[in-house]
């Protein structure tokens, strides 16, 4: 695991998104192959991954990853579905959040919907095909629990991706070492100890991102591709 030592455990050191992800494109420069692929799992790494792709001249696409939540609270999460149909779910969670098995199914197929919705907005329908073996970057704006990034990691993998680093501003501790766990690499500017953490205190400035903020900033580097087919 990479990470920024004086940036341990101190809030508010990124002023947004945008310069979260300048940070982190400056610790990956030296690092990557040329042919890197970024993946960003909307919607807050969007807008973070974007400043990475643009530095290091690499090729942008989501990975649509969703956590799965109760009904009564959409900031917690139980499990977690991917672009590929597949569900993991967090027993331990589950019984912290004391959610029992009819709210589990009726939490899954809400998700499963979403990540569907995102999947056909966001992805063009499908996920961009991976060359075999191919480097993979995965990128969000911070790690809460490590769950769904860890249910990211084992999707890329499964869709064909040989090495698989994930990349974010900031994270706790704890799930910065369980998702290093399963990636083969962690860049994480900002790792916070302590059994509380909110990944907005490592921003100043923070603010929801919907699916159609994404949209536009996806169309755009579409166009922009469209434009230098040789990058």
């Amino acid at each position: 695991m990479r990470e920024l030592p004086e940036l341990r455990d101190r809030t508010l050191v990124f002023r947004n998104r945008r310069e979260a992800g300048e940070v982190l494109a400056r610790m990956l420069e030296a690092h990557l192959p040329v042919k890197a692929r970024i993946l960003a799992i909307p919607a807050g790494g969007v807008p973070v991954a974007v400043p990475i792709a643009e530095a290091l001249h690499l090729p942008l696409d989501v990975a649509v990853v969703s956590k799965v939540t109760p009904s009564w609270n959409s900031e917690v999460g139980y499990g977690a579905v991917a672009f590929d149909g597949r569900v993991r779910l967090d027993e331990k969670a589950m019984a912290h959040l004391r959610v029992d098995a009819r709210e589990a199914r009726e939490g899954v197929e809400r998700t499963l919907a979403k990540v569907r919705r995102r999947v056909q907005s966001l992805m063009e329908g499908s996920p961009a095909p991976l060359a075999p073996g191919e480097t993979v970057v995965l990128v969000d704006d911070g790690l809460a629990s490590g769950f769904t990034m860890t249910i990211a990691v084992e999707a890329v993998r499964g869709a064909g991706a040989g090495r698989v680093i994930v990349a974010v501003p900031t994270g706790s501790e704890r799930a910065v070492n369980r998702v290093a766990s399963s990636a083969d690499e962690v860049y994480c500017a900002n790792v916070r100890a302590g059994w509380s953490f909110a990944v907005a205190d490592a921003y100043e400035s923070w603010t929801d991102v919907d699916d159609r903020a994404v949209l536009e900033i996806l169309e755009k580097l579409r166009l922009s591709r469209a434009r230098s087919p040789d990058r």
